[in-house]
C-alpha cells in the first residue's frame, strides 16, 4: 500500500516547506514515486515539489473548488504513487474562516496522517502542553507524529523527545539547523530562480529522522472513499518544469505553433504565455484542462513575435513581468499581436502578472515600460507604491459563481482604482477594491481564478 501524509506547523516559519522537500528528496533518492501536492492556493512551493520528485506537484483547495474535486484531484494523481506528501500551510488549524479551508480541513477529508513539524529554537520542554493541545484539540484529525525543527544540542532534543512523550506523541526525528538548507525569500514568496537540488537534504532526513516510521504511519491510514476517475485526455507529457530554465529560453512544449500531442485534430488552439517566473503561476489542473479541451502550445512574450494565427484563447497567467520589464518593453512586435488580437475580439484570460502586461505602461524605480495597451491603465511598482494585497476572492459572473486568490505588491498607479465591471467579495461576502474587467473578449484582474472545476475555459466567456 501506498504511503501518504501530510507535513504542517503550528505557525509560519517552522521550516514546513525545507523539511517537505527534504523528506521528497529522501523517497526519491530511495527510487520511490513520490507525488507531491500543497495545500491552499500556492503557486511557488509547488514548483519547488515538482524540480525534487520529477511529478507536478498539485494544490489542494478547499475553498476555490468544492470537497468533491479535491478528493478526485488526490485519487487522480495518486494513482501509481509509492508515497503522496501534502505540504501544509501556514499553521494547521489557520484558515479562511476558523478551521475551514485550513491544512486540518484538509487532512480529515483525505485521512491524511499528519506529520507536525515544530520549531524548537526557543523552548523545549514547556513544548509538551502545545504537543497536547494540538492532539487533543480536534480528535478527528489524525496527528501522527512529530519532527522537531531547528534543535541546538543533544540536551536540547532530550528535552523534546520528553515533552513528546508525555504529550502522548511519537517524536519521528530531531533535526539541526542547517543554514545551508534554508531557502532565500524575495517579496511574494521563496525565491524560486535559486537552485532546486541539494545533495545534503536527503542525507539530512535520514540521518536525525525515522522515515521508515513516517512511510508506515502514512501506509495504515483509512482509504480515502473515493476511486480516481479516468485522467482527462491530454497528451504524453504535461509537466512543464519551467523552475529549471534560464530565464531567456521557452518551455520544451511547444512554443508558437507547437502543441500537446493527442488531441483531435481541428481542437480549439489554446496559447499559454510561458517564461522562467514572468508568466508562470499556473495550476497544474488548468494544464491538463486546457489539454482535454484543446491544442495547447506556449509562448514567450518576452522573445516570440506574434501569436498563432488560429489562436482561439490566449491564457496569460501571473508571475513577475515587473522583475522582466525591460525585454517584455522590447519585444514590440508581441505586444503589438496582441492588441490586435484583443481589438478583433480575441479571447484573453489575464491574471495579475498577466492583467499587468495588458496595460498601457508599468512604473518600476527603473522607469516607465511600455507594455499592451489593451487595458487603459497604469501600474506601478515603485518601492514607494508597493502595498500587500493577499486574500481569496469570490465573483458572479454569468450566473456562474468563481472563485480565486489575490497576492501581489504592485498597485494602480492611478489615485482612484479604475471602475470594476464585476463585484469581487473577499471569503466572507465582503465588498473588496479588487477591479475585475470585461471588455470585449478579455476577462482580467488581479485575481488568480481557479476554474478546474469547468469542464472548458471556454464557458468563462460565454
Amino acid at each position: 500500500m501506498a504511503s501518504r501524509f501530510l507535513v504542517a506547523a503550528p505557525s509560519s516559519g517552522a521550516g514546513k516547506t525545507t523539511v517537505t522537500r527534504a523528506l521528497m528528496a529522501a523517497l526519491v533518492q530511495r527510487g520511490l514515486r513520490v507525488q507531491p501536492f500543497k495545500c491552499g492556493p500556492d503557486y511557488i512551493d509547488t514548483k519547488f515539489h515538482t524540480a525534487v520528485c520529477g511529478r507536478p506537484s498539485i494544490n489542494l483547495d478547499t475553498f476555490l473548488a468544492s470537497p468533491e474535486h479535491v478528493r478526485s484531484l488526490f485519487a487522480r494523481y495518486a494513482a501509481g504513487a509509492d508515497a503522496c506528501i501534502a505540504e501544509g500551510m501556514m499553521g494547521l488549524f489557520d484558515g479562511y474562516d476558523r478551521a475551514r479551508g485550513s491544512s486540518a480541513e484538509i487532512a480529515k477529508l483525505l485521512r491524511l496522517p499528519v506529520v507536525l513539524v515544530v520549531d524548537a529554537r526557543h523552548a523545549a520542554y514547556s513544548l509538551a502542553p502545545l504537543l497536547r493541545g494540538f492532539a487533543t484539540f480536534d480528535t478527528a484529525l489524525p496527528l501522527a507524529g512529530v519532527l522537531f525543527n531547528y534543535v541546538g544540542s543533544l540536551r536540547h532534543e532530550r528535552l523534546l523527545r520528553q515533552a513528546c512523550s508525555d504529550a502522548e506523541l511519537p517524536c519521528l526525528g530531531c533535526l539541526p539547523r542547517r543554514h545551508s538548507l534554508e531557502q532565500p525569500s524575495r517579496y511574494l514568496g521563496l525565491d524560486f530562480a535559486q537552485t532546486l537540488h541539494d545533495d545534503g537534504w536527503a542525507q539530512w532526513i535520514e540521518e536525525h529522522v525515522d522515515v521508515e516510521a513516517i512511510l508506515q504511519l502514512g501506509a495504515v491510514s483509512p482509504p480515502i472513499p473515493l476511486q480516481p476517475p479516468p485522467a482527462p485526455p491530454r497528451g504524453e507529457e504535461t509537466i512543464i518544469d519551467d523552475t529549471r530554465l534560464p530565464a531567456a529560453v521557452s518551455p520544451p512544449i511547444g512554443g508558437a505553433g507547437g502543441g500537446w500531442r493527442g488531441v483531435a485534430a481541428g481542437a480549439p488552439h489554446i496559447v499559454v504565455a510561458r517564461s522562467h517566473d514572468a508568466f508562470s503561476f499556473i495550476y497544474q489542473e488548468h494544464l491538463d484542462l486546457l489539454a482535454a479541451c484543446g491544442r495547447v502550445s506556449f509562448i514567450d512574450p518576452a522573445h516570440d513575435f506574434e501569436l498563432p494565427a488560429d489562436t482561439a484563447l490566449l491564457y496569460l497567467p501571473g508571475g513577475y513581468p515587473e522583475q522582466h520589464a525591460d525585454s517584455l518593453q522590447a519585444n514590440a512586435r508581441m505586444r503589438q499581436s496582441i492588441r490586435s488580437y484583443a481589438h478583433d475580439g480575441g479571447r484573453i484570460l489575464a491574471e495579475c502578472g498577466g492583467m499587468i502586461y495588458l496595460c498601457n505602461e508599468l512604473l518600476t524605480d527603473d522607469g516607465r515600460y511600455e507594455l499592451c495597451g489593451v487595458l487603459p491603465y497604469a501600474i506601478s511598482a515603485r518601492t514607494a507604491d508597493r502595498h500587500l494585497a493577499l486574500g481569496y476572492r469570490q465573483l458572479s459572473y454569468n450566473g456562474r459563481a468563481l472563485r480565486g486568490h489575490e497576492f501581489h505588491y504592485t498597485q494602480f498607479a492611478a489615485a482612484t482604482l479604475p471602475p470594476t465591471d464585476i463585484a469581487v467579495c473577499d471569503a466572507h461576502g465582503a465588498p473588496t477594491p479588487t477591479p475585475f474587467f470585461r471588455q470585449r473578449n478579455v476577462l482580467a484582474s488581479y485575481t488568480h481564478l481557479y476554474w478546474g472545476e469547468l469542464s472548458t475555459p471556454f464557458q468563462l466567456f460565454e
